[in-house]
């Protein structure tokens, strides 16, 4: 095969021309290539706008074209794909799986597959009962502990944007993303540039996927939280497990442990276990919300709304002269800011989207960089204690009910409270209280994120408008708590295996579900 790179279209121009495109730059007829499939697909905004394509292209002598083309552009395919490990027999004892988000499930899937036949153990509930009790909390405020929209099958990200895309490069990477093309997830995640599923789709995702466990012979269990962890000379030995009040042993060599970056209790009980951990650095901040048109306008320019484009999205950063820096994360076009706490008393945002992006706002976190430093104690768990506290103040400045503290931005810019909204409309539910943020966000944060502010109004006007709506508090960008493994992947423990994105191994979908298949990998090395 060969690869076609920096193919261009306008907006609303077929992709069926792609392959005629190809064809010029190969200097063959149409009729000559065998199979033609696009690999990547990107929009270019950077001057006049075009959707810029790879593709990949199968013809009969290549080598002859090849050397006859010449063009940069075109250069050998040879993709390299993943292969599962080879199968063993089902152990007696099933090594088990802790938590069902990314890591998790690709970690189950994986296990099955090989003939591990593993127990999937999830503290909250599958997706079905997971939207009901989350719809249930934006409607009236009523909160469910172990069902929310941080724990329950498909983890933090089953209300989020869905986005898959990640810094690093894996051939891992590709395998999770077919599994869920399988199982429901659009098939242009294979191949957009910035690829995402989307909440609904998501969700269609994670029910067949289920399903695929279930026939595997994974024995799933929703509402079962592992309550303790049984030691031996320094071996893992079993486990506590609690569900429905009551509490249960189950025996356990192995326990891949994905906890999620919420699992509070969790990491009290490892660490009071004798579990290594450490501090980690993370990030907080705001959710900001504008009109999504305003977005599509400041970087489409005169192809704003065009039918061919998808939803504006953006990614930004900046390094400040207090030494802090500030950055977008988890971009949600034609999105929502959604209610995520998961503990009594305590606010906390996140942003969704689901597959259309069609909403009328788009909303991101604007975050601060915060250290080690800033916690006020060297204990493993103080990055939990400094979420808590502004958590808190958040729920308090908001009256209570889960009510978040919301502000326009040139109020916040100004020090003075918010009375009401401008042109834009919140999103968050239950609702909001208009407030001023600075007593509700860390000092070093709020005088962060009103230096960032203007410098990011010259990366994309508009950013900074007045109407611009900030509400707080964004504290889950990801884990406060690095789980400390060895070479073999486990911890001081032997037998478990921390992973994903709440051990401090991943920062999303894509790289939590890969490092879950890293740790599974290992665990299948071990028990051969």
């Amino acid at each position: 095969m060969l690869r076609v790179d920096g193919l261009k279209l306008r907006p609303g121009d077929s992709e069926a021309l792609l392959k005629q495109k190809a064809a010029k730059i190969l200097r063959v007829s149409d009729e000559q290539i065998l199979a033609f499939r696009i690999l990547r697909k990107s929009v270019d905004a950077r001057e006049e706008l075009h959707l810029v394509y790879a593709v990949s292209v199968t013809l009969a002598q290549e080598d002859t074209v090849l050397k006859r083309c010449r063009d940069k552009r075109v250069s050998r395919y040879a993709p390299k794909l993943y292969s599962l490990p080879s199968p063993i027999t089902a152990p007696t004892t099933s090594p088990v799986v802790v938590g069902a988000g990314p890591a998790g499930l690709f970690a189950a899937l994986l296990l099955a597959r090989c003939g591990a036949r593993p127990i999937l153990l999830e503290r909250g509930q599958c997706v079905e009962q997971r939207q009901q009790d989350v719809e249930r909390f934006w409607s009236t405020g009523e909160l469910r502990l172990e069902s929310n929209v941080q724990f329950g099958e498909g983890g933090a990200g089953a209300f989020s944007d869905g986005k898959l895309n990640t810094g690093t490069k894996d051939l891992r990477h590709r395998f999770i993303l077919e599994q869920l093309v399988r199982c429901g997830a659009p098939e242009a995640i294979l191949y957009d540039a910035k690829p995402h599923v989307g909440t609904d789709m998501l969700h269609i995702a994670l029910r067949n996927l289920r399903r695929e466990l279930l026939d595997l012979g994974t024995d799933i269990r929703f509402g079962h939280r592992l309550e303790a962890i049984h030691i031996q000379n320094g071996a893992l030995q079993g486990i506590t497990v609690r569900t429905e009040g009551a509490l249960y042993e189950l025996p356990a060599r192995q326990l891949l442990l994905a906890p999620g970056h919420s699992a509070r209790d969790t990491f009290e009980m490892l660490y009071h276990a004798g579990v290594s951990m450490e501090q980690k650095p993370f990030a907080v901040g705001v959710r900001i919300e504008h009109r999504q048109r305003d977005m599509d306008a400041a970087q489409y320019k005169q192809y704003a709304s065009h039918p061919g484009l998808p939803a504006a999205t953006y990614k930004l950063s900046c390094h400040l002269p207090n030494g802090r820096s500030a950055f977008s994360f988890c971009v949600c076009p034609g999105g929502q800011v959604v209610a995520a706490a998961s503990e009594e008393g305590r606010v906390v945002t996140n942003g969704m989207s689901e597959y259309a992006r069609d909403r009328e706002n788009i909303n991101g976190a604007l975050l601060v960089n915060v250290t080690p430093a800033d916690f006020g104690s060297d204990h493993p768990l103080a990055g939990i204690a400094f979420q808590r506290t502004w958590e808190e103040r958040s729920y308090a400045l908001g009256g209570g009910s889960y009510a978040a503290p919301c502000q326009r931005v040139e109020d916040f810019l100004a020090h003075r409270p918010s009375v009401s909204c401008g042109k834009v409309q919140p999103s968050y539910r239950p609702h909001v209280v208009y407030t001023d943020l600075h007593d509700c966000l860390p000092p070093f944060v709020a005088e962060a994120l009103e230096l960032a502010l203007p410098m990011l109004e010259q990366k994309i006007h508009g950013y900074a408008d007045g109407d611009a709506l900030l509400t707080a508090v964004e504290t889950r960008s990801s884990s406060p708590v690095h789980i400390v493994r060895d070479a073999n992947y486990q911890c001081n423990i032997a037998g478990i295996y921390p992973c994903g994105e709440g051990a401090g191994y991943a920062g999303g979908i894509l790289s939590a579900a890969a490092d879950g298949m890293r740790c599974a990998e290992q665990l299948l090395e071990n028990f051969r």
